[in-house]
């Protein structure tokens, strides 16, 4: 079976490299795809770098700042468009641990499920070295969007998924309308909207280890806004 990891970046200069070659040594069969968004501080190089070392690694250059939603939908469209069974979204900063990996890769070879959730909120997951504010910011939001959509995914705003070929065209990607942290909710929506079987696993999610955090008040606002849309407008 085909499966790719698609990680959207910018200024991960720090971490790419490291975090690719813990990926890959884990040797699980995953290729990899790196949207990176014309970082300055050459993050697409370091990609570019290894390629000779690592075959099944691969490199899409944006011309500028678009986001890590339309990140993950071009990085989801070269997944369809090469004919991969099974897609999955991964930060740059070492936020999701790459031995989850051996977790989910069990799982897409049971054959069950239409998509996997690494959940913080489950039974025997956690977050390490976030500060109250975050973790309060982080779990109210799961819970608005579980109040407003209806749903019983414990971990909506997660970003440590992996979609079936065929969940991400029932969805019908180019489709979506959210542009921040809310397009993790809006695809556990809209898949559970065509039916699609999901599993919640716990993961241990950890603040970056280098760098800034992305997280803004924008992305904060647009979420209380978006999740009203998404449940009137879907």
């Amino acid at each position: 079976m085909k499966k790719l990891i698609c990680i959207p970046t910018f200024n991960e200069a720090e971490n790419i490299g490291g975090l690719l070659k813990e990926i890959l040594s884990l040797d699980l069969g995953f290729d990899i795809v790196v949207i990176d968004d014309n970082s300055p501080d050459g993050t697409s190089k370091i990609v570019e770098s290894l390629k000779d070392s690592y075959e099944n690694l691969n490199l899409i250059t944006r011309i500028d700042k678009r986001g890590f939603a339309s990140a993950y939908i071009d990085g989801f469209q070269y997944g369809l468009d090469n004919g991969y069974q099974f897609i999955g979204e991964m930060d740059a900063d070492f936020s999701h641990n790459p031995n989850a990996l051996i977790e989910v890769n069990r799982i897409i070879n049971e054959g069950q499920y239409d998509f996997i959730i690494g959940s913080r909120y489950v039974e025997g997951g956690q977050t390490v070295n976030w500060g109250i504010i975050r973790k309060i910011i982080s779990r109210c939001g799961s819970s608005y969007a579980r109040l407003v959509l209806g749903l019983s995914i414990k971990d909506l705003t997660g970003g440590f998924n992996f979609w079936s070929n065929e969940c991400l065209n029932m969805i019908n990607i180019k489709n979506l309308i959210a542009e921040g942290y809310v397009f993790q909710i809006e695809l556990k929506y809209k898949a559970l909207l065509n039916k699609m079987r999901y599993i919640e696993f716990p993961i241990t999610f950890e603040d970056r280890r280098v760098g800034e955090s992305k997280m803004s008040k924008k992305i904060v606002f647009e979420a209380l806004f978006k999740v009203i849309s998404l449940r009137f407008f879907s």
